[in-house]
């Protein structure tokens, strides 16, 4: 059942970031092939069991975790499988260089959009609202972007977020 219900939320995932992707402007193939990699065996047994599992990490996926201190290698190690093949993360942008400094690269625009995308479709599939920017604020200072990266997310933010005028 636990398989089952990570399925479920992973579709429902997937969906919303597909209509969220739509508003930032991510290109159409981006989005249909968004997180393609956790359906991979290495990320879905780790997935299911830390978010769905009955150890002493299962919980369901509130994405209130702290991803810093899962206390499960399993967890941890697919989660920087999916960061290193999933360009949408802004994981995926850091530099850690051989002389112990850290590098922030600038985004390429197609992941930037992709990525605000996925924080408002994982805002919808956890908590059913479209909250991005009040969950940015609270998060700013975890998310390690490039100065120019972080303006362009704000912008695509802000810009997806604004309401759409109705049709009379």
């Amino acid at each position: 059942m636990k398989h089952v219900r990570y399925l479920w939320y992973l579709l429902r995932h997937k969906w919303f970031v597909f209509v969220a992707g739509l508003r930032t402007g991510a290109p159409m193939w981006r989005l249909i092939i968004h997180d393609w990699s956790k359906f991979l065996p290495c990320e879905w047994f780790p997935y299911v069991e830390y978010f769905y599992g009955s150890g002493k990490n299962g919980r369901e996926a509130k994405g209130d975790y702290d991803a810093a201190n899962t206390g499960d290698a399993a967890f941890d190690r697919a989660w920087l499988h999916h960061q290193h093949v999933n360009a949408h993360h802004w994981q995926h942008w850091v530099l850690c260089q051989d002389n112990g400094e850290t590098k922030f690269l600038r985004m390429p625009d197609n992941f930037l959009r992709e990525m605000v995308a996925d924080w408002m479709g994982a805002g919808r599939a956890i908590t059913g609202k479209w909250e991005v920017v009040d969950w940015y604020w609270k998060n700013q200072y975890k998310i390690q972007l490039h100065p120019e990266t972080r303006m362009s997310v704000l912008s695509v933010m802000y810009a997806a977020n604004e309401p759409k005028e109705q049709p009379a």
